[in-house]
């Protein structure tokens, strides 16, 4: 809102004399770092009362699982409450109101995936939080298949849209190409040899695969970081880490003399992107404060799926699945965990190749404190983002 403000009030703003001091706004620099710390304060001054009233309203932690092991891990947690979600999202769509400028095609469809992966949760979260008050405590939450369905309907949305915006007649025909370009790490997507230009050796996906890898993405990043999700500070630190690493590649990708310059694709109209995972990552700083150990709220679903679906979407827009896969290898290690558990005690008859699963729980069930964990996780997904960062310029 205050950046399309300024946008429709230029000529009035220079008549009075005062359109050069508000430059700054055109800045999109200014504007994400500006969106992470809005998206900061507004946790930080949020947060207190809206514990408070999630505590007045129960929405609480039952701790309750089905994994012997954890029950007296889970007992410690009861009644913490749920749904502070709720705090990340606020924050998230008020920076992005407030800093980005709407009528940007990949800020529109952002603000779309996160709140319908935030609705998503809250149902979620909701139907499990008053399983009591039905009879026979029924519906634990929605079903896996019909989150899955949920999920897997809005990447089918978001993927043949963001395919289809990648052939804007508005854009450079080579430019509106970089936007299907399956982007490898040490290949570069350029050629300096007779002269500057798009390398013949690129692979550019068609909509048959475009659609599906946006779709696999989004549906498996929201489900891996609902699942990281079980520990203080795991998933909102984690999240924070890689979302700074997203803030680094959306401005590169967003630039086109920095896209040049570093080899890496260059988006157009993507720039303005920058404002979802700087917000994000402000957000879960925010976040943090309360959620560290020992939690005075959880995220729940309402907070863990949109955040994950909302980085594999960055991601996608910019080009950078695979990147995002090097950054993001703790949320996949959670989610492998979980789907080699499932398998291999299937076929086994039995036995289980982790303690428990999701995997923050079989070091913790093998001597780490919840605090080594999380600390440690957090370290390894910082080790990933540099490592990711740094393949950008290697070709």
């Amino acid at each position: 809102m205050l950046y399309l403000i300024f946008d429709r009030m230029r000529e009035t703003l220079s008549d009075w004399g005062v359109a050069e001091s508000l430059r700054f706004l055109d800045r999109i620099e200014f504007r994400a770092l500006a969106a992470a710390l809005l998206s900061f304060l507004f946790v930080m001054l949020a947060g207190r009362p809206v514990i408070g009233w999630l505590r007045r309203k129960k929405i609480g932690d039952a701790g309750v699982t089905d994994a012997e092991s954890l029950r007296a891990h889970s007992k410690s947690k009861a009644n913490t409450p749920t749904m502070g979600g709720v705090l990340i999202v606020g924050a998230i769509l008020f920076s992005m109101l407030m800093l980005a400028d709407v009528r940007n095609f990949y800020v529109f469809v952002g603000i779309i995936v996160v709140v319908w992966l935030a609705v998503l949760g809250g149902f979620d979260d909701w139907l499990k939080l008053t399983s009591a008050s039905r009879p026979g405590g029924s519906r634990q939450g929605l079903y896996a298949w019909e989150k899955f369905v949920f999920q897997i309907g809005l990447g089918l949305i978001v993927g043949w849209f963001l395919f289809s915006q990648g052939g804007d007649p508005g854009a450079d025909a080579d430019q509106a190409n970089m936007a299907h370009v399956l982007n490898i790490p040490f290949q570069s997507p350029y050629t300096t040899s007779p002269a500057f230009g798009i390398s013949d050796s690129l692979w550019f996906l068609p909509a048959i695969l475009f659609v599906p890898i946006a779709m696999l993405l989004i549906a498996g990043m929201s489900n891996a970081v609902n699942l990281t999700d079980g520990m203080d500070g795991l998933a909102t630190g984690i999240t924070a880490i890689v979302s700074l690493g997203l803030v680094v590649l959306t401005a590169i990708a967003g630039d086109e003399s920095r896209a040049h310059r570093m080899f890496v694709p260059y988006i157009p109209f993507c720039d303005e992107l920058i404002i979802l995972p700087a917000a994000m990552a402000g957000a879960c700083f925010g976040f943090l404060w309360f959620n560290c150990y020992p939690a005075q709220v959880f995220m729940g679903d309402t907070g863990s799926l949109p955040l994950g679906g909302a980085i594999a979407y960055t991601a996608i827009v910019i080009r950078q699945e695979v990147l995002l896969l090097i950054m993001s290898g703790i949320f996949l290690f959670e989610i492998m965990s979980v789907v080699l558990q499932v398998g291999y005690f299937r076929m086994s008859k039995g036995k289980r190749l982790f303690r428990c699963a999701p995997a923050h729980h079989h070091f913790h069930l093998g001597g780490w404190t919840e605090q080594q964990v999380v600390v440690r996780f957090w370290i390894i997904s910082a080790i990933l983002v540099v490592a990711a960062l740094t393949t950008i310029r290697i070709i």
